[in-house]
């Protein structure tokens, strides 16, 4: 059973402008990498879904959904917060990102793939129940995850997030949900500026200073995460896979390297092996250099996929 890619042409249709870190070139710089590695014959290709309402409803509110339809323009741009606006692209992209998610949950649940990877755009995490922030317009691992414990009935699922920036968003949407254990590494004082005090007990959050580098989030890992995880016992692990966290990226300063996520990928497998039949789904959230985002993807699905 091969692992599955999803993806879309719409995700690239969404821009914030020629300038702005969160760019539709980053699909395309993974994507080559995984053809250039020879990843991609080791996995089943999808083209995303839109999500419907009734989907994204698990993880935001009506009145949000219809305000961000409502605010999405016909040509140019309309800001949504000072970092974050929509083209004509937008609502579409969205929609395939968080569908993408969805798609992942039933293959992984069903069989059909021993794993996912969903190379979509725009990213998640920041998205809040009623907000959008931080280039994020629906929380699509929120939204995957919902749907694995509404539709497919599952119990505990677990979400993995190692993006430099803290997931304020799915802290805000699992906080109060005791079948959710949502374990995050970011890097303290940057932005969203929050998550050092956890909203809920289901919430094992680690702010690591700056520049601490691959061994103070492997100990974070080790100390933190895992056990957290044992006791837990997940039946489906979500990735929010951001990559912003090497030390070629300048968006954040852990100074993390390809070995790193490898490594981090690995002990969510194992954990995956022990608790959950091997199903996790990965959603790529952020990285916004092209060269270490797209080493560090194939790096990640290397292992996540086990080739060498």
């Amino acid at each position: 059973m091969l692992p599955a890619y999803i993806t879309h042409s719409d995700c690239i249709k969404h821009d914030m402008g020629h300038q702005h870190p969160e760019s539709p070139d980053r699909l395309g710089a993974i994507n080559d990498m995984l053809l250039i590695k020879g990843l991609l014959d080791c996995m089943l290709s999808y083209e995303a879904p839109l999500a419907t309402e009734a989907q994204l409803m698990q993880a935001h509110s009506a009145l949000y959904i219809h305000t961000l339809a409502g605010m999405a323009p016909t040509e140019g741009h309309v800001q949504v917060d000072p970092d974050t606006s929509m083209n004509p692209g937008t609502w579409n992209a969205a929609l395939r990102a968080a569908g993408a998610a969805v798609l992942a949950t039933d293959l992984v649940i069903a069989g059909r793939a021993s794993a996912a990877f969903c190379n979509v755009r725009p990213p998640g995490h920041h998205a809040e129940y009623a907000a959008a922030g931080g280039f994020c317009f629906f929380n699509n691992v929120a939204v995957g995850m919902r749907h694995a414990l509404n539709a497919h009935c599952l119990q505990r699922v677990a979400l993995i997030d190692f993006d430099v920036h803290h997931g304020n968003g799915s802290e805000d949407i699992f906080c109060e949900d005791e079948r959710v254990l949502m374990c995050s590494i970011f890097e303290d004082k940057l932005y969203p500026f929050s998550g050092n005090a956890p909203r809920g007990p289901n919430m094992v959050n680690v702010p690591l200073p700056s520049r601490s580098g691959g061994e103070a989030f492997r100990a974070a890992v080790t100390n933190k995460w895992l056990p957290a995880l044992e006791a837990f016992q997940p039946q489906l692990i979500f990735i929010s896979a951001g990559f912003d966290g090497h030390r070629e990226d300048d968006m954040g300063n852990l100074g993390l390297v390809e070995a790193d996520y490898a490594w981090v990928t690995q002990r969510i497998v194992e954990v995956a092996q022990r608790h959950a039949g091997g199903r996790i789904v990965s959603c790529l959230e952020g990285g916004y250099v092209l060269s270490p985002l797209a080493r560090s993807v194939a790096a990640h699905l290397k292992v996540l996929i086990d080739v060498d």
